[in-house]
Order: C-alpha cells, then sequence, then structure tokens
C-alpha cells in the first residue's frame, strides 16, 4: 500500500511557521522524519488563507525535494497554488485534487498531463459529498471518463470516496466501505483507491484506534493509498501486518521490523 504522510501541512502550527519564516531546516528535517517513519510520498501543502500561496508552496517544494526524491503529493484547493507547486516538482508528482466539478476537472487534467502527474479524485461536485455509495461511484466513473477524453488513463488516478469524522456522520463509514467495494467494478484493472484518514476521527477521542480500526477494514475492502500520520507507530504496524495479509509482503517471522 502506497503510504503518504500527512504532515508536511501548513496547519500544523510549527509547519505554518517554518512557511512563514522560509525556515529550511526544520521543514527538510521533518520531512526526513515522515520518510524514515515509513512514508512513500509526502503530502505537500501550505495550509489555508495565505496571500502568498504559489510562492509558498514554490519555496516548500524545492526545500523538500532538496532532501528527498520520494513523490510529492500536492494539496491545494487553489489552481494557482497547486500549478506552482506542480511545476516546481522534480519528484514524481500526485495532484491532491480534482473533484467531479466540470470547471475543476478541465483545469486539472490538463495540469497533470503536461506534468506526467497522478491525481487524486474526490467523489464530490458542486452539491457537496453524495450522502451514499453509488453515487460516489457515479462521480468516479465520471472523472475516469472526463480524464481519458483528456488522454490520462484510468490508472493514473487514486478515487478517493470521502472518509466522513465518525463524531458527525457515524452512517458515512459503511458506505464508504461500500464505495470502496463498488470502485473495484468500474474497470479492470481495478482503480487505484486512497482516503484521508484521519477524517474518521476528527474530533473524536481515542483517535490512534478509530484510524486503525477503520485502516484494517478499508485494506479489505481493496484501499492501496493512503493519507496518514506515519509518526503513529501502532498504525504502521497496522499498514504492515494488512499488507502481510493481502499478500502483499512475504511473511518473516520479523515482519514489523523487515
Amino acid at each position: 500500500m502506497l503510504v503518504i504522510s500527512e504532515r508536511i501541512n501548513g496547519l500544523f502550527v510549527q509547519v505554518g511557521k517554518a512557511i512563514d519564516d522560509r525556515d529550511p531546516r526544520f521543514i527538510q528535517e521533518h520531512a526526513l522524519k515522515q520518510v524514515a517513519c515509513g512514508a512513500h510520498a509526502l503530502d505537500i501543502n501550505v495550509g489555508p488563507g495565505r496571500d502568498d500561496g504559489p510562492a509558498a508552496m514554490e519555496w516548500l517544494v524545492n526545500t523538500v525535494q532538496e532532501v528527498t526524491s520520494v513523490p510529492l503529493c500536492i494539496d491545494s484547493p487553489g489552481i494557482k497554488t497547486m500549478t506552482a507547486g506542480v511545476k516546481a516538482c522534480r519528484n514524481k508528482v500526485i495532484i491532491n485534487s480534482t473533484t467531479a466539478e466540470m470547471k475543476k476537472m478541465q483545469a486539472i487534467f490538463p495540469l497533470a498531463k503536461e506534468h506526467d502527474a497522478d491525481i487524486i479524485c474526490l467523489t464530490m461536485d458542486e452539491r457537496g459529498i453524495p450522502n451514499d455509495a453509488e453515487s460516489r461511484a457515479e462521480m468516479a466513473m465520471l472523472m475516469m471518463t472526463t480524464a481519458m477524453e483528456h488522454d490520462i488513463m484510468p490508472d493514473r488516478l487514486f478515487l478517493d470516496p470521502l472518509v466522513m469524522p465518525i463524531k458527525a456522520a457515524q452512517d458515512q463509514a459503511m458506505k464508504v466501505i461500500r464505495a470502496m467495494h463498488l470502485f473495484q467494478t468500474l474497470n479492470d484493472p481495478a482503480p487505484r483507491t486512497v482516503v484521508g484518514l484521519s477524517n474518521v476521527s476528527n474530533g473524536a477521542k481515542e483517535r490512534s484506534i478509530i484510524n486503525r480500526t477503520y485502516l484494517g477494514m478499508l485494506m479489505g475492502a481493496g484501499l492501496g493509498a493512503a493519507i496518514v500520520d506515519v509518526q503513529d507507530e501502532l498504525l504502521m504496524e497496522a499498514i504492515k501486518a494488512g499488507e502481510l495479509l493481502r499478500a502483499e509482503k512475504l511473511y518473516c517471522d520479523d515482519f514489523l521490523r523487515a
């Protein structure tokens, strides 16, 4: 499973301050720590409400790329900030993200094509997040077909069924699992999938156990990638055990260390 670290994000106070101060040492040490903890890719987000979004994103991408060659997942709702980050990438790049809104797809898919980027596709549109799994699958199919109109094949996409906070929308947890199963039927080979895992426990107590349990359920439904807190050691152990049980890694008694 592709593990994407969520921690290079201006929403976190220390990261936001380092971006404001243009402090490369903190950012680079933080990025290397994520990789050491098991991240295969780094989500790069300068945080919301910045007047200097494009410049901050360009600086952040360049700063991280000086110390690691792992793929970068450029994360911004603003097209100018997104474009600045994607253009700055020398590493393999994932665009995070587009929605099923036609205006958004018409902006993101050409950018992805130009820069040979993979794309995370959020199953929502201008009306918001659907209440049911079937509508999520319909939006996923719309994004797949629109991507192909831009010569982007389904294997370049990650479908995101959009995990909701259990505290606010408890019924959605199983609907997301249902959507994951439906996604597997949309193409052969099955499309890749991704979630922002921490959303499920947002605002709840005992966040780690909720995250770990839901991760196991999602892996059982075919999850291919997740944006997670790689510094959660128990969560990372759960990922290793899940990979073992899905026969993605060869068993050995010391599989957690291996």
